[in-house]
């Protein structure tokens, strides 16, 4: 049995080749829903559905997002009646339009702290994909948790590993700017396009929210963290009580999203900045003291106090996957026998 944390692409990129090295069937999957967001009534969630969507042979390899060769009738004509509204409405036509605090708090629990209205959809969502999240959000209201809702799309999609949401109640990943606004992860990312810069990283709720009996007993299996970004995607995660500390208790080999201070893609060296980590393999290694062995690229040359692997880390196709996969498959080889005493003078987790 083995289980990986994702968050992001790097973690979806790296289960096309884990399949070959572990079987799917033993294979838990534990997405990051810090990023989730309601759009228009109906809940999106993006690092859980990439996984779907990829385990289930649908998934928009060009973008990484959505349901490959939908259409986007839906969002275009939500889009055209926004652009027509004109003066009618308040705002910018196009940008997010957060409804207001009463109403993030009120009726659905999990939609706190990150309702949108869809006049102006910001984020482009096909119809397919569109009925995906309507189906979620209608389970959700027939009563029904986020784990038991997201366990029925993957029996639609034949998914063949446990995909599992890291908690069935609401985190919301805010980034507080330099400006001092606050915007939620998909207005900074998908909107904004990653600006202006970060001052701070807030998860909402995590404090008031906990892992799922689901993903307590997966933490009890050794865990792969892919390359994802460690704030956003990995980082709603960690906030959870009791997270961490179980990492600390099982092997956990973790991929870098850097080779050197250079990264891969995405916002994660601008948002560990912006947290007061290091840019780099070595902040990456400082934010997973609970980590036991890495992966590291061949090409960095950082030095870590723990087990390395070194292979090509960049992930193009299934094949590269698969070798990345291996690294990690030798590392926790390499550290399976340690006793969870041998890790504890890392210090305690939350």
């Amino acid at each position: 049995m083995v289980t990986f944390l994702a968050g992001g692409t790097g973690t979806p990129k790296l289960l096309d080749g884990a399949a070959r090295v572990w079987d799917p069937a033993e294979t838990a999957v534990v997405a990051n829903t810090g990023d989730d967001v309601e759009i228009g009534g109906h809940l999106v969630c993006p690092d859980v559905d990439t996984v779907l969507f990829a385990g289930g042979g649908v998934l928009d390899r060009e973008t990484w997002w959505g349901i490959d060769g939908d259409t986007t009738a839906t969002h275009e004509e939500l889009s055209r009646l926004a652009a027509a509204a004109g003066d009618a409405i308040e705002g910018e036509p196009g940008a997010p339009r957060y409804l207001d605090d009463a109403v993030q708090t009120a009726g659905r629990e999990l939609a706190r702290w990150r309702r949108f209205s869809a006049v102006g959809e910001f984020m482009e969502i096909g119809d397919r994909d569109r009925a995906v999240h309507l189906t979620r959000t209608s389970l959700l209201d027939e009563g029904k948790s986020l784990t038991e809702a997201v366990r029925v799309l993957a029996d639609a999609f034949d998914l063949d590993v446990d995909l599992l949401p890291m908690s069935d109640e609401p985190v919301a990943t805010l980034i507080h700017t330099e400006g001092g606004e606050t915007l939620h992860f998909q207005a900074y990312w998908v909107a904004r396009r990653g600006e202006p810069p970060v001052a701070d990283v807030e998860f909402r709720g995590a404090d008031d929210a906990e892992p799922t009996d689901a993903v307590v007993e997966a933490l009890a299996d050794p865990v792969v963290i892919g390359p994802s970004n460690p704030v956003t995607s990995l980082g709603p995660m960690l906030a959870l009580p009791g997270f961490e500390r179980a990492l600390r208790e099982t092997p956990v080999v973790a991929v870098s999203p850097f080779v050197g201070d250079e990264v891969f893609s995405g916002p994660a060296a601008e948002l560990m900045s912006g947290v007061g980590r290091e840019p780099s393999t070595a902040g990456v290694a400082e934010a997973y003291p609970f980590a036991d062995a890495f992966v590291l690229d061949e090409a960095d040359r950082t030095d870590l106090d723990r087990h390395v692997e070194r292979t090509d880390t960049r992930i193009d196709d299934a094949d590269d996957a698969e070798r990345v996969a291996l690294a990690c498959e030798r590392a926790l080889e390499a550290v399976a026998g340690d006793a969870p005493a041998s890790r504890a003078p890392r210090g305690g987790g939350k």
